[in-house]
């Protein structure tokens, strides 16, 4: 009988695949092969304990060129009275790695000797001489590799469950082995589902979505030790599906069907598995990833299969969370545990009490603390994960953090990495991507959180990033930020340094079917608007000429709708969710739009004194004195790079 579950624990959810495997007898090594030792072994999960079979090395060797002799033969050997050795029966010339006669215990350096013909006299045939003169005593076993001075035959070199590295293969090698014991890798079938779907490199549609997350599941699968098989696409259709699973079931040791995991009216996944063996779980408190399934189908080879949910971001998540454990389990390995820290948020999240929540977050180091950047929370963003260099984790229980709290993050990047990392929180900017791609040739990370101008500032003041991109209209004097600064930050010295001008305008749909030319217009019923976030130096900018019309917010359809860069509001007008949206001629550039321009404007780096002067961010001033940088930047539409580099304010 299948049990159907909703939203259970995360931790309950796995303790019932697990208990189901070791009922299947599935929660052990999936089985072993022996293979060549070469390098196609690198990676591969050692089955058993590696025993040495030789010692290594297998006899006294030297290691110097130089002379074996016995080192009592030595003693008293002195700068004024030095002892003279005859080759052959008290001295023997070897290379490194020579055997040892039986009878010596030492090696002295050809460089600490002199070598004499057969008158005594010192000679330049340094290998064959007559004999030797030594002006300093040696000690047993000096310059020499005993036997067994690296491994001793019988003692254990590897254990089992261990992932081999290059050096573990020479080891191996030297203990005396030709071929290795691993782990088999586990078969794990990928089927993509949905009729919407359409290969990689396709002429997409309207409704078409490029189906690849089952190129970065294998991806996944692959390097947890796996072995991948993506299946074509299934369309939506019941029985095609369940053959299709069946016929993955005969070959291989686990199942991921991706989509169709939810409630929807063709969300077959959950049918599929009851038909096809018991259902386990439906639904975990878990986000992104809520809609995750768990069964058992076949019923003389049990095989375990995960419903995968269809957004990117929650079946990457849900790989990591549910098949990375069941992978090792097979392959007798730990878990990949990534390093955790503890690091503070730059702003406030809000969590859904039930659920394990996993949030992509930007990290980096200011001053003294570890700082935690929320990134963009949409389950079918799979930038964000591009971007992220961590998860922060609210657990279950937690409504959501404050600004300045601390969280567990999960570090996707080394200490090392983030210490080379620029975080900049502030307003959206296209340059922000240019300038990230030159600050990479130089050894620097950029990460950017979107929050606005004015967040940034707060930010600023909050000590939670080295910069903030500004755009801010005083509209007292048309001057830009410094009002600004003073507000947010009166007691922070600042050193602000212009990066460009740009036009600011309407982005509209290609042709311009509404006929929009100016804020006016906006008052129309027609004209659906897209606008930026409360704190955006967009959103000032609107704002403030809105009142130079008297134009009430209030006349303006879509308003109240919001988007948080510039590229978000150029996609809403292309994808006719809006007929315009204010933002910069780039952005319309960049989806092929229509841009209306109305304003110019100039853009700022707003950079605390303190991280102004520090070695993080000498490349940043490096660049804005670059001409390649400079060309590269003017090469966008819309963009003025002869204010780039000026310095507005220093205090």
């Amino acid at each position: 009988m299948s049990v159907y579950l909703h939203d259970i624990p995360l931790s309950q959810a796995q303790a019932r695949l697990r208990e189901a495997l070791q009922d299947a007898g599935l929660w052990c090594v999936s089985g072993t092969e022996n293979i060549p030792l070469d390098e196609n072994a690198l990676g591969r999960v050692t089955a058993e304990p590696v025993w040495a079979r030789i010692s290594s090395p297998h006899y006294h060797a030297s290691a110097m060129d130089g002379f074996a002799l016995r080192a009592v033969s030595t003693n008293g050997a002195m700068p004024s009275a030095p002892v003279t050795l005859f080759i052959g029966p008290e001295a023997q010339y070897v290379d490194t790695g020579d055997p040892l006669p039986e009878w010596a215990n030492a090696v002295i350096p050809i460089e600490n000797v002199e070598s004499l013909d057969e008158q005594g006299r010192i000679t330049k045939e340094i290998r064959a001489p007559r004999s030797i003169r030594i002006r300093a005593a040696v000690a047993p076993w000096s310059h020499v590799r005993p036997l067994g001075e690296d491994i001793v035959a019988t003692q254990l070199v590897l254990p089992a469950g261990h992932s081999l590295r290059p050096v573990d293969l020479g080891a191996i090698a030297a203990s005396g082995h030709q071929n290795i014991t691993v782990a088999r890798k586990p078969k794990v079938a990928i089927l993509p589902t949905g009729t919407e779907l359409v290969p990689i490199g396709s002429n997409l549609g309207s409704g078409d979505i490029l189906e690849y997350n089952s190129l970065v599941m294998a991806a996944q699968v692959r390097n947890m030790g796996g072995e991948p098989t993506r299946y074509p696409i299934t369309k939506d259709d019941f029985e095609l599906i369940c053959e299709r699973v069946s016929e993955a079931a005969q070959t291989h040791d686990l199942i991921l069907l991706n989509a169709g995991s939810s409630a929807g009216a063709e969300d077959f996944s959950a049918r599929v598995v009851e038909k096809l063996g018991t259902l386990l779980v439906h639904g975990v408190a878990v986000r992104p990833g809520h809609p995750v399934i768990l069964g058992m189908i076949n019923r003389e080879r049990q095989i375990p299969i995960i419903g995968v949910p269809g957004y990117p971001v929650s079946a990457a998540l849900t790989i990591d969370i549910f098949v990375e454990p069941v992978i090792a389990k097979w392959l007798g390995r730990r878990p990949n545990e990534l390093p955790t820290e503890m690091a503070t948020l730059t702003r406030k999240l809000v969590s859904p009490a039930g659920d394990d929540d996993f949030v992509r977050v930007a990290v980096g180091n200011v001053g003294d603390k570890l700082l935690a950047a929320p990134l963009s929370r949409g389950a079918g963003v799979i930038t964000s994960l591009v971007q992220a260099d961590g998860l922060a984790l609210l657990p279950s229980g937690v409504q959501g953090m404050d600004a300045g709290e601390k969280v567990k993050v999960h570090l996707y990047r080394s200490r090392t990495e983030i210490e080379r990392t620029i975080l900049c929180i502030g307003s959206h900017d296209m340059t922000l991507d240019l300038l990230a791609q030159f600050l990479a040739e130089h050894d620097r990370r950029l990460a950017s959180a979107n929050v606005g101008s004015q967040g940034g500032l707060v930010a600023l003041r909050r000590g939670e990033a080295h910069l903030a991109g500004s755009h801010l209209l005083d509209p007292k004097d048309g001057s830009y930020n410094i009002s600004y600064i003073r507000q947010y930050m009166p007691d922070v010295p600042v050193k602000v340094v212009a990066l460009v001008g740009r036009d600011q305008g309407l982005i509209v749909r290609k042709g311009n079917p509404k006929g929009v030319k100016s804020l006016k217009d906006l008052g129309r019923r027609e004209v659906q608007f897209v606008n930026r976030q409360r704190g955006a130096g967009t959103r000032v900018l609107l704002d403030y000429h809105l009142s130079l019309l008297n134009m009430p917010a209030d006349r303006i359809l879509g308003y109240p709708e919001e988007e948080y860069t510039h590229l978000g509001v150029a996609a809403a007008v292309a994808s006719g969710r809006a007929d315009c949206g204010l933002g910069i001629a780039a952005a319309a550039q960049a989806l092929d739009l229509d841009f209306v321009p109305l304003y110019q404007e100039r853009y700022d780096l707003v950079i605390p004194k303190e991280h102004a002067g520090g070695e993080l961010l000498s490349p940043l001033f490096d660049l804005l004195d670059s001409a390649g940088f400079r060309e590269s930047v003017s090469k966008l539409t819309g963009y003025d790079v002869s204010v780039m580099g000026k310095i507005i304010l220093e205090d």
